[in-house]
């Protein structure tokens, strides 16, 4: 399989396995910390196994992999890495196995839920990283959102509750925002060519006029002023 599906579907594959691990009663919960530190471990390999496949020589987005999704709206499966994506992909690997055991003692309630929400949060986090399809990347970030929401408002601290609905707010209302821009992007392609895509790379040749990008500049800065005010808050 190739290695960047490989990267993200291994911890979905492993969060899956979880759910197969009957844990009411709490007695499994050192079975439920090894698989996820076991997967966390494999998907860290898949990215060096990456890092090593690499030729930092290019400049070019490698390891390509692209398979049609919605082909009538130009959506496709769409998935690279250039030296930036690379770096942040292998430190999420790293990380994800040090998180693990660093919340090996201090995680006692709902074991086998956390190390899912843990290894749905890598999965996603990865397949932003590798996303050159834009709505591709939509889905990720708003895959990410949903274990970070429950991460922080099962397991967090003192107002915990409080902190993971503003997260939830406040990350959402910027992610309709991402949307329309995505969703705007696209538009200006299929004016400008007949046809709509969501590939990054195309829509970095996309020719925009200096006026459309002042409205859209003046619409976010505006909305960001709102959203950020005082009374906002």
């Amino acid at each position: 399989m190739p290695l960047l599906t490989l990267a993200w579907l291994l911890p979905v594959a492993g969060a899956l396995l979880l759910l197969c691990v009957g844990n009411a009663d709490g007695r499994r919960n050192a079975l439920a910390r090894w698989i996820a530190l076991a997967v966390s471990l494999a998907t860290f390999a898949v990215t060096l196994a990456m890092w090593a496949s690499f030729n930092p020589g290019s400049a070019e987005f490698q390891l390509i992999e692209r398979v049609p999704w919605i082909p009538s709206f130009g959506i496709d499966y769409y998935v690279g890495v250039d030296g930036i994506s690379l770096l942040l992909i292998v430190l999420t690997g790293f990380l994800t196995p040090i998180a693990l055991l660093s919340s090996w003692v201090g995680i006692e309630k709902k074991v086998k839920e956390f190390c899912i929400f843990l290894l749905l949060l890598e999965a996603a986090m990865i397949g932003v990283f590798i996303s050159l399809d834009l709505f591709l990347f939509y889905v990720f970030w708003d895959a990410m959102l949903v274990p970070m929401y429950f991460l922080i408002g099962i397991w967090g601290y003192d107002q915990r509750i409080y902190a993971a609905i503003k997260f939830m707010l406040y990350t959402m209302a910027g992610s309709v925002l991402m949307l329309i821009a995505i969703l705007g992007l696209a538009y200006l392609h299929n004016a400008a060519t007949g046809s709509y895509s969501f590939d990054l790379l195309k829509l970095y040749q996309l020719d925009i006029a200096t006026n459309t990008q002042r409205w859209w500049g003046s619409r976010d800065s505006r909305t960001t002023t709102r959203t950020n005010s005082p009374a906002a808050c």
